[in-house]
């Protein structure tokens, strides 16, 4: 409803006071709808925090392992989540299991919404579980006992559905995605596909200008302040602090923005910022032992693609153990773990692509153009178009041939080719890359990894001191009376307290806001007052940017010089000039099993049957595409069905693919001259299967080409003359 402007006589002047009386009774509304949203805000933030188990889930959930009741106790726990009425689930599909971020937040964010991580696995059809955790942390728990009880919690979900077609997809979500790679690394036969969200698994990549978050450590001096915040806060790391580092990011967003976005729309807007705000607010604590570790190992000392990460049993952390397709979920507009810290772990763990095979590895990426952090795994849009995607065409995920390759996607319309095999409303496709362009997107220089080499130095010599000098010192005074008060008067707590009922000068304003409610006086969109209002804003936002970029700029000058210091270098035992490198060579018992496995393929290469020579040549064919399309996964799943008699299971099918790919890829000419002895003499037997590699490659595209050139080969290596095979070159849709 919109206020009526008064027909007040004496020409302009009436008009503006119109005007101006039709703002300011809006505004005034809107004032007070916000201050008691802000109220509402509060009050959900104490009824958050007042619970044993808090979180954001918008589903329903069933608790199979308590953590807190295993030999090593932990304060993590897996759930089943009970699929809403109306979604079917396929126990023969694989179970997924989103595992959640802690990272200063409560639980819950994966299934945040119905469009989310969790949300777009059941409508595919998939169990889901989901493996959260409460505030507070069991004393001695460290991030390598939660790794083992990880372990217990996916081993659990693996009894549970001993009938399903493939080992559990487990998702990570940031701090989620690293933990769930170092267990991967750990215990590989447990996983099946891996997804990481926003995950920073090499911190010290970037480029200059952008990302000055991973220059904060060495601003710091190094991790001495994580341990002395942790003595504090009596052996606990108060997670407001992660946050408040999350929200100094973005200063418009986290002082006037966000703020702002409900002030100006509070009739709209107000119940999505409380619902975000119910996970945002929720803070939890670490463990002093959990959070050095993290910023030891991880922030500072980027020791994971290393490998120079030890767990307690001498066992050394190498994320070439994983033996599961990875998949990587990253945005160039995430500026807390922007693209090269999501993947610039592949160039220190692999010299090419060959290097990657050679170790059996599928790694799948896909950058997105413009999504922040959270947004990778909380927005709906991502959530109903990678997401989704990527929960129904996992198997294609799991057969792909090993190497890298971007998963890029294209929305479907009219003309798209074969529209019928493809789910949901996009096409995917992963298409084959090279560590070249991993390299193109931009990364650290020679110099660069001296300076961030440098200042992991200093953290160490800093941190050293601190525990020697002042750390006994702080633990022998601070109570834990004296740390859950810190934690109470922490500024990102208090901005809750102080707007909830608790405050009695907020009383009054639950009453006027309902008044307000009932009143309701809205200005008209071409008010001059309110594009005023409008221009102010952007205003702020832009000084506040503008702040943001030259304290960025600071940083990133101040970092580069002080660690950049030959002296400083030299002082710290980083040579100069040396051209750091964190790649490792192949272990040689590894070499050892790949020569081993290359002698037993070459051995292989005659043996088989129809099967193997049809899998073998439609890789072949395939290959000249550089891509695999899920609208051909789809055809061979019909193919699949159609002949129950012969059907093999998924890991079954997944080996089999890999060894004849394999094959081709170590002496193609013995591969392919060897199709002819693994055919049967029945030529209705030949001509079905050659039918059937034709029909999967014209799922995707039309035959023609090189693709063409190829099946032409093929149909001479089957014994197919012109008479008994189509014109392929004619093969399209029709088909």
């Amino acid at each position: 409803m919109s206020l009526e402007k008064p027909n007040l006589p004496g020409g302009p002047m009436s008009g503006i006071v119109a005007n101006a009386v039709e703002y300011m009774v809006d505004a005034g509304q809107r004032s007070v709808l916000f201050l008691d949203t802000l109220r509402q805000r509060g009050d959900q933030y104490r009824e958050q925090i007042a619970q044993t188990a808090p979180n954001v889930l918008s589903y329903a959930a069933e608790l199979i392992v308590d953590g807190r009741k295993l030999a090593e106790p932990v304060n993590y726990a897996l759930v089943r989540i009970i699929p809403p009425k109306g979604v079917e689930i396929d126990q023969k599909r694989r179970p997924f299991i989103v595992v959640d971020p802690r990272a200063g937040h409560g639980p819950g964010i994966g299934g945040f919404k119905a469009d989310s991580e969790i949300g777009v696995a059941m409508k595919a059809g998939h169990p889901c579980y989901f493996i959260g955790f409460l505030p507070e942390p069991v004393p001695g728990q460290t991030i390598e006992r939660i790794a083992r009880a990880e372990a217990i919690f996916i081993e659990t979900v693996i009894g549970r559905h001993k009938e399903a077609d493939g080992k559990p997809c487990v998702i990570g979500n940031c701090q989620a995605g690293w933990a769930i790679m170092i267990l991967a690394s750990l215990r590989p036969e447990l996983f099946g596909p891996v997804i990481v969200a926003g995950a920073p698994l090499a911190y010290w990549a970037g480029v200059h200008g952008q990302y000055p978050m991973r220059y904060s450590g060495g601003l710091l001096g190094g991790s001495w302040l994580t341990a002395l915040s942790s003595d504090l806060g009596a052996g606990k790391f108060d997670g407001a602090w992660l946050v408040q580092n999350f929200e100094s990011q973005n200063p418009s967003n986290t002082l006037w923005s966000k703020q702002y976005n409900v002030y100006s729309k509070v009739d709209t807007e107000a119940d999505r910022y409380l619902e975000f705000e119910r996970w945002w607010g929720a803070h939890v604590n670490l463990n002093a032992e959990e959070i050095q570790f993290i910023v030891d190992e991880l922030f500072i000392g980027n020791n994971l693609a290393a490998g120079r990460i030890t767990m307690s049993d001498g066992t050394r952390v190498d994320l070439r153990n994983i033996r599961s397709p990875i998949v990587v979920f990253c945005s160039e507009g995430d500026n807390i773990t922007p693209p090269q810290q999501a993947l610039h772990w592949i160039l220190d763990l692999y010299a090419d692509v060959d290097e990657i095979r050679a170790y059996g590895q599928t790694i799948v990426y896909t950058v997105h153009q413009t999504i922040g952090h959270l947004g990778i795994f909380v927005s709906g849009g991502v959530a109903k178009k990678e997401h989704a995607e990527f929960s129904s065409n996992i198997d294609l995920i799991d057969v792909l041939p090993p190497g890298l390759y971007e998963a890029t996607f294209e929305a479907k319309g009219d003309s798209t080719f074969n529209d019928e095999l493809a789910v949901g409303q996009w096409v995917m496709r992963c298409e084959a890359r090279t560590l070249d362009d991993i390299r193109g997107m931009g990364g650290n220089s020679p110099e660069d990894e001296r300076r961030f080499e440098a200042a992991k130095r200093v953290s160490e010599m800093n941190l050293a001191a601190y525990k020697k000098y002042l750390q006994p010192w702080i633990k022998s005074f601070v109570t834990p009376q004296m740390a859950e008060l810190s934690r109470n008067l922490h500024p990102l707590r208090l901005q809750y307290e102080a707007f909830s009922s608790k405050n009695p000068w907020m009383k009054p304003i639950e009453n006027a806001a309902d008044k307000a409610r009932e009143a309701r006086k809205t200005v008209t969109k071409d008010n001059p007052f309110l594009a005023f209002q409008e221009r102010m804003s952007k205003q702020i936002v832009n000084s506040l940017d503008q702040w943001r970029d030259s304290q960025e700029a600071l940083s990133e000058a101040m970092f580069l010089g002080i660690y950049g210091s030959p002296a400083l270098q030299a002082a710290v035992g980083v040579d100069p000039q040396s051209t750091p490198s964190r790649k490792r060579e192949m272990d040689p018992k590894h070499r050892e099993l790949l020569q081993a496995r290359i002698a037993e393929l070459k051995a292989k290469t005659g043996s088989g049957g129809l099967r193997e020579a049809g899998i073998r040549a439609l890789l072949y064919v395939g290959s000249v595409r550089g891509m695999v399309d899920e609208r051909s996964l789809e055809a061979l799943r019909r193919l699949r069905q159609s002949d129950e008699a012969s059907r093999i299971t998924l890991a079954e099918f997944k080996m089999l693919v890999r060894e004849q790919f394999f094959m081709l890829l170590l002496d193609r000419k013995a591969a392919l001259a060897a199709i002819p002895k693994l055919l049967p003499k029945d030529m209705d037997e030949r001509r079905r299967v050659f039918s059937s590699i034709k029909d999967v490659l014209a799922s995707s595209a039309e035959i023609s080409g090189e693709v063409a050139s190829r099946l032409d080969e093929v149909a001479a290596l089957f014994g197919l003359g012109k008479a008994d095979s189509p014109n392929i070159r004619s093969i399209g849709k029709a088909s």
